[in-house]
Protein backbone atom coordinates (compact mmCIF):
# COMPACT_ATOMS: atom_id res chain seq x y z
CA UNK A 1 0.00 0.00 0.00
CA UNK A 2 1.03 2.97 -1.28
CA UNK A 3 1.25 6.40 1.10
CA UNK A 4 -1.68 8.01 -0.86
CA UNK A 5 -3.63 5.02 -0.51
CA UNK A 6 -3.07 4.56 3.18
CA UNK A 7 -4.06 8.57 3.35
CA UNK A 8 -7.17 7.54 1.64
CA UNK A 9 -8.21 4.58 3.58
CA UNK A 10 -7.68 6.40 6.90
CA UNK A 11 -9.44 9.31 5.53
CA UNK A 12 -12.75 7.19 5.05
CA UNK A 13 -12.47 4.85 8.87
CA UNK A 14 -14.23 6.47 11.56
CA UNK A 15 -12.33 6.63 14.67
CA UNK A 16 -14.30 4.42 16.39
CA UNK A 17 -14.17 1.63 19.10
CA UNK A 18 -14.44 -1.55 17.33
CA UNK A 19 -13.57 -0.24 13.96
CA UNK A 20 -10.77 -2.60 12.20
CA UNK A 21 -7.21 -2.20 10.06
CA UNK A 22 -5.99 0.16 12.47
CA UNK A 23 -1.39 -0.02 13.42
CA UNK A 24 0.47 1.67 15.05
CA UNK A 25 1.68 3.50 12.02
CA UNK A 26 -1.75 5.20 11.85
CA UNK A 27 -0.48 7.14 15.06
CA UNK A 28 1.92 9.13 12.91
CA UNK A 29 -1.32 10.83 11.21
CA UNK A 30 -1.67 14.47 13.51
CA UNK A 31 -5.08 13.72 13.21
CA UNK A 32 -5.33 10.29 14.08
CA UNK A 33 -3.08 11.00 16.97
CA UNK A 34 -5.32 13.73 18.46
CA UNK A 35 -8.04 11.89 18.42
CA UNK A 36 -6.11 9.06 20.07
CA UNK A 37 -4.73 11.68 22.97
CA UNK A 38 -8.54 12.71 23.73
CA UNK A 39 -9.38 9.31 24.60
CA UNK A 40 -8.19 6.23 26.77
CA UNK A 41 -7.68 3.86 23.44
CA UNK A 42 -5.06 0.54 22.70
CA UNK A 43 -5.59 -1.21 19.34
CA UNK A 44 -5.78 -4.70 20.14
CA UNK A 45 -4.88 -6.94 17.12
CA UNK A 46 -5.92 -4.19 14.26
CA UNK A 47 -9.22 -3.16 16.60
CA UNK A 48 -9.79 0.02 18.40
CA UNK A 49 -10.70 -0.37 21.18
CA UNK A 50 -11.65 2.02 23.85
CA UNK A 51 -10.05 1.43 27.76
CA UNK A 52 -12.21 1.92 30.72
CA UNK A 53 -11.25 5.03 32.89
CA UNK A 54 -9.14 4.38 36.36
CA UNK A 55 -10.88 4.00 39.78
CA UNK A 56 -9.55 5.42 42.66
CA UNK A 57 -8.76 2.40 44.70
CA UNK A 58 -6.32 0.93 41.60
CA UNK A 59 -4.74 4.32 40.85
CA UNK A 60 -4.07 5.12 44.39
CA UNK A 61 -2.71 1.79 44.84
CA UNK A 62 -0.54 1.80 42.06
CA UNK A 63 0.48 5.29 43.08
CA UNK A 64 1.75 3.90 46.59
CA UNK A 65 3.69 0.81 44.39
CA UNK A 66 5.32 3.51 42.15
CA UNK A 67 6.40 5.31 45.23
CA UNK A 68 7.96 2.34 47.55
CA UNK A 69 9.83 1.36 43.86
CA UNK A 70 10.43 5.32 43.15
CA UNK A 71 12.51 5.29 46.80
CA UNK A 72 14.50 2.06 46.11
CA UNK A 73 15.33 2.51 42.73
CA UNK A 74 16.77 6.12 43.76
CA UNK A 75 19.09 4.38 46.43
CA UNK A 76 20.08 1.31 44.89
CA UNK A 77 20.10 1.65 40.81
CA UNK A 78 19.62 5.02 39.93
CA UNK A 79 19.53 6.34 36.31
CA UNK A 80 16.09 4.44 35.29
CA UNK A 81 13.01 6.39 34.78
CA UNK A 82 9.14 5.59 36.17
CA UNK A 83 6.45 6.31 34.10
CA UNK A 84 2.95 5.95 33.54
CA UNK A 85 -0.21 5.95 31.14
CA UNK A 86 2.87 5.42 28.15
CA UNK A 87 1.48 3.32 24.48
CA UNK A 88 3.63 0.48 24.10
CA UNK A 89 4.05 -0.58 20.30
CA UNK A 90 4.31 -4.33 20.32
CA UNK A 91 3.87 -4.14 16.70
CA UNK A 92 1.86 -3.04 14.39
CA UNK A 93 -1.74 -4.37 15.38
CA UNK A 94 -0.91 -4.22 19.36
CA UNK A 95 -0.24 -1.03 20.98
CA UNK A 96 -1.35 -1.42 24.84
CA UNK A 97 -1.60 1.66 26.84
CA UNK A 98 0.81 0.24 29.89
CA UNK A 99 -0.07 1.48 33.56
CA UNK A 100 3.62 1.96 34.18
CA UNK A 101 6.63 1.21 33.16
CA UNK A 102 10.32 0.89 34.46
CA UNK A 103 12.93 1.44 31.59
CA UNK A 104 16.44 1.36 33.28
CA UNK A 105 19.40 3.87 31.85
CA UNK A 106 20.58 1.09 29.14
CA UNK A 107 16.67 0.82 28.13
CA UNK A 108 16.26 4.75 28.15
CA UNK A 109 19.12 4.77 25.61
CA UNK A 110 17.83 1.81 23.19
CA UNK A 111 14.33 3.72 23.29
CA UNK A 112 15.64 7.09 22.70
CA UNK A 113 17.92 5.53 19.45
CA UNK A 114 14.85 3.70 18.42
CA UNK A 115 12.77 6.89 18.25
CA UNK A 116 15.37 9.12 16.55
CA UNK A 117 15.19 6.25 13.54
CA UNK A 118 11.62 6.76 13.09
CA UNK A 119 10.49 8.44 10.05
CA UNK A 120 8.09 10.59 11.39
CA UNK A 121 9.01 12.10 15.00
CA UNK A 122 7.50 15.09 17.35
CA UNK A 123 9.16 17.97 17.64
CA UNK A 124 10.90 18.18 21.13
CA UNK A 125 10.28 14.97 21.48
CA UNK A 126 13.44 12.54 22.54
CA UNK A 127 11.89 9.20 23.67
CA UNK A 128 7.91 9.31 22.00
CA UNK A 129 5.96 5.76 22.24
CA UNK A 130 7.80 3.51 23.79
CA UNK A 131 9.54 0.86 20.95
CA UNK A 132 11.94 -1.48 22.97
CA UNK A 133 11.08 -3.81 25.82
CA UNK A 134 10.94 -2.28 29.10
CA UNK A 135 12.62 -3.83 31.90
CA UNK A 136 9.27 -3.81 33.82
CA UNK A 137 5.46 -3.28 33.11
CA UNK A 138 2.95 -2.77 35.69
CA UNK A 139 -0.71 -3.17 34.61
CA UNK A 140 -3.35 -1.75 37.31
CA UNK A 141 -6.37 -4.81 36.98
CA UNK A 142 -9.25 -2.99 35.40
CA UNK A 143 -12.96 -3.94 36.79
CA UNK A 144 -14.50 -6.09 33.59
CA UNK A 145 -11.21 -6.53 31.84
CA UNK A 146 -9.50 -8.53 34.01
CA UNK A 147 -8.90 -11.72 31.16
CA UNK A 148 -7.37 -8.43 28.89
CA UNK A 149 -4.72 -7.71 31.37
CA UNK A 150 -4.53 -11.69 32.86
CA UNK A 151 -4.17 -13.59 29.67
CA UNK A 152 -4.06 -11.30 26.54
CA UNK A 153 -1.31 -8.74 27.75
CA UNK A 154 0.32 -11.43 29.37
CA UNK A 155 0.80 -13.11 26.29
CA UNK A 156 1.86 -9.93 24.32
CA UNK A 157 4.42 -8.97 26.70
CA UNK A 158 5.95 -12.25 26.94
CA UNK A 159 6.00 -12.97 23.07
CA UNK A 160 7.68 -9.02 23.51
CA UNK A 161 10.51 -10.30 25.21
CA UNK A 162 9.44 -8.06 28.49
CA UNK A 163 11.61 -9.43 31.45
CA UNK A 164 9.14 -8.35 34.74
CA UNK A 165 5.42 -8.07 34.62
CA UNK A 166 3.43 -7.25 37.79
CA UNK A 167 -0.14 -7.40 38.05
CA UNK A 168 -1.95 -4.99 40.86
CA UNK A 169 -5.47 -5.73 41.55
CA UNK A 170 -6.66 -3.27 43.92
CA UNK A 171 -10.25 -5.25 44.42
CA UNK A 172 -8.52 -8.44 45.20
CA UNK A 173 -6.11 -6.16 47.26
CA UNK A 174 -3.55 -8.44 45.73
CA UNK A 175 -0.37 -8.27 43.68
CA UNK A 176 1.49 -11.07 41.52
CA UNK A 177 5.27 -10.58 40.48
CA UNK A 178 5.82 -12.43 37.25
CA UNK A 179 9.38 -13.33 35.48
CA UNK A 180 9.74 -14.37 31.93
CA UNK A 181 11.01 -17.69 31.87
CA UNK A 182 11.03 -19.14 28.60
CA UNK A 183 8.10 -18.46 26.50
CA UNK A 184 5.94 -17.32 29.24
CA UNK A 185 5.66 -16.28 32.62
CA UNK A 186 6.06 -17.82 36.08
CA UNK A 187 5.38 -15.63 39.29
CA UNK A 188 8.44 -14.79 41.39
CA UNK A 189 6.39 -13.25 44.37
CA UNK A 190 2.84 -12.71 45.43
CA UNK A 191 0.62 -11.87 48.19
CA UNK A 192 -2.48 -10.12 49.30
CA UNK A 193 -3.64 -7.75 51.99
CA UNK A 194 -1.12 -6.81 54.36
CA UNK A 195 1.84 -9.33 52.79
CA UNK A 196 5.22 -8.24 52.27
CA UNK A 197 7.01 -8.93 48.93
CA UNK A 198 10.34 -9.04 48.07
CA UNK A 199 10.81 -9.14 44.34
CA UNK A 200 14.04 -10.30 43.03
CA UNK A 201 13.84 -8.45 40.26
CA UNK A 202 14.77 -5.72 42.96
CA UNK A 203 17.20 -7.24 45.14
CA UNK A 204 16.80 -5.63 48.61
CA UNK A 205 13.15 -4.18 47.73
CA UNK A 206 10.42 -4.93 50.38
CA UNK A 207 6.62 -4.32 49.41
CA UNK A 208 4.94 -4.36 52.50
CA UNK A 209 1.34 -4.52 50.62
CA UNK A 210 -0.80 -2.80 53.10
CA UNK A 211 0.47 0.15 52.53
CA UNK A 212 -1.21 0.11 48.64
CA UNK A 213 -4.87 -0.08 49.95
CA UNK A 214 -7.16 2.50 49.87
CA UNK A 215 -8.95 2.32 53.67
Amino acid sequence: MDAMTAEADIAERKFEPGTTGWCADDLDDPEIERLWNSGRYEIVEGVLTKMPPALFDGSAALQELLHLLRMHLDAHQPGGKLATEVDVILGQRRVPVVDAVYLTAADQAKQKQAYAAQPVRRKGVKYGRILVPPTLVIESISLGHEAHDRETKREWYAEAGIPNYWLLDAQDRSLECLVLDAADYRTDQSGRDGDELRPGAFPGLILPLGKLWAE
